[in-house]
């Protein structure tokens, strides 16, 4: 193990890097130059950062983190470090590699002032040892058509909007505008860069297994963009009859009647029996906006964004509160840099945290602030769990009802 190197990845090593990177995720092992151009652009517009693991010349761990911004509950864009594309090969399990490179990772963006860290776990075991937890949760839905209730003459919305097929350079153009003003009222969800339209809609060069989506927008009355949705088709014609399925790649809608007016023309196109969503939020409208909601069913519920608190002070005062009180919060973070007591006070005027030493109220580690910090999770649920304790009676009941927001937490993007 003292002859691995953790390091910071050159230009010159990067091929060397992102082979690690397909090793570690079981792809052809060998970069193809599509891949490496793709990725190298997205790295240096990201303004990515490298670490790998180096046995002599050869990469054999993978980390990268990049600048991402994430939606507290009351829509501030609170600045996060977003880590990613993390591998150990399997020649080299088991020797410290992962914990070196995240905790240089994570040091550098509390140094940074980054107030969270964010990931999409691919296995859930891993990094509570790192103090994440989960943060939001995501739901995919499957719609039988024919069960809907929907009038299949169904010839548009009723509102006075309208719906219009476009394409990428169409998305790229109005999808940017339309997802600022989507993240501004959707806590857990994260900013996007323009790389991330342009591979979205096939402009950066794309898998070798990519086709190009049908992609539709809803303009309000007033010719308002208020959603978007990108989808493809699975061809099946099982007895000589049309069952073809809709899967949707993304949708993002900033009002109740664009979510609305989107589902019900994805479940009136000719041909299609079933149309399966993206990763929705647990609190979804989706079934609701079916005349027989039994027509949509769950067939996937997972969690999804886990999030790190970096900075107590500046991550309870980023939030707004549903009431106003106080709670002190004893947070272990075992060698990070968030541990300590915390008395937060919250009011309509906004809130304040400040370490003190005052007798906590709650007792929690790090992980578990993560989880609740986006009003996705309750004290109560994870007092029942043990993974909260209560210092004083009562104050786990209390502290939800400052932290519970109007909506659970979505966080749409994988990354």
């Amino acid at each position: 193990m003292s002859d691995l190197d953790v390091r910071a990845v050159g230009d010159s090593e990067y091929e060397n890097w992102l082979r690690a990177v397909n090793i570690g995720f079981l792809s052809p092992p060998t970069p193809r130059d599509a891949q490496v151009q793709r990725n190298r652009r997205l790295d240096t517009e990201g303004s990515s950062r490298l670490i790998g693991a180096f046995d002599g010349e050869r990469c054999v761990a993978t980390l990268r983190s990049f600048p991402q911004e994430v939606t507290a509950v009351g829509g501030a864009f609170v600045p996060a470090n977003a880590v990613s594309g993390a591998t150990v090969s399997p020649t080299h399990r088991r020797q410290g590699l992962l914990t070196r490179m995240l905790s240089r990772d994570l040091a550098a963006a509390k140094e940074r002032g980054d107030v969270v860290a964010t990931l999409i776990a691919a296995e859930y075991p891993i990094y509570g040892r790192y103090g994440f937890g989960p943060a939001t949760w995501a739901a995919k839905w499957t719609v039988e058509v024919p069960r809907t209730g929907l009038d299949p003459r169904w010839a548009g919305p009723v509102d006075g909007g309208r719906i219009e097929l476009v394409d990428g350079a169409e998305v790229r153009k109005l999808g940017p505008e339309l997802h600022e003003r989507f993240r501004a009222g959707r806590p857990g969800a994260v900013s996007r860069t323009a790389a991330w339209w342009e591979v979205a809609t096939g402009a950066l060069p794309a898998r070798p297994d990519w086709t190009e989506p049908f992609q539709a927008v809803y303009r309000s009355a007033s010719g308002e963009v208020e959603g978007l949705v990108s989808y493809r088709c699975e061809h099946a014609w099982p007895g000589n009859q049309p069952g073809d399925t809709i899967v949707v790649d993304w949708l993002l809608a900033v009002t109740p009647a664009a979510e609305r007016a989107l589902w019900h023309f994805l479940c009136s196109i000719d041909w299609v029996t079933e149309v399966r969503s993206d990763g929705r939020a647990p609190d979804d409208l989706l079934p609701h906006l079916l005349p027989d909601p039994r027509a949509a069913r769950v067939t996937e519920h997972t969690d999804w964004l886990w999030l790190r608190i970096l900075d107590v002070v500046r991550a309870l005062e980023a939030r707004t509160y549903e009431a106003a009180g106080a709670v002190v919060l004893e947070v272990s973070d075992r060698d990070g840099p968030a541990g300590g007591r915390f008395r937060l006070e919250a009011s309509e005027a906004g809130a304040s945290c400040t370490p003190t030493s005052e007798s906590a109220d709650l007792a929690l580690g790090v992980g578990e602030l993560g989880t609740v910090w986006l009003g996705g999770e309750s004290f109560v649920r994870l007092a029942a769990l043990g993974r909260v304790r209560e210092e004083r009676e009562g104050a786990a009941r209390k502290a939800d009802a400052l932290f519970r927001s109007p909506g659970l937490p979505w966080c749409p993007d994988l990354f």
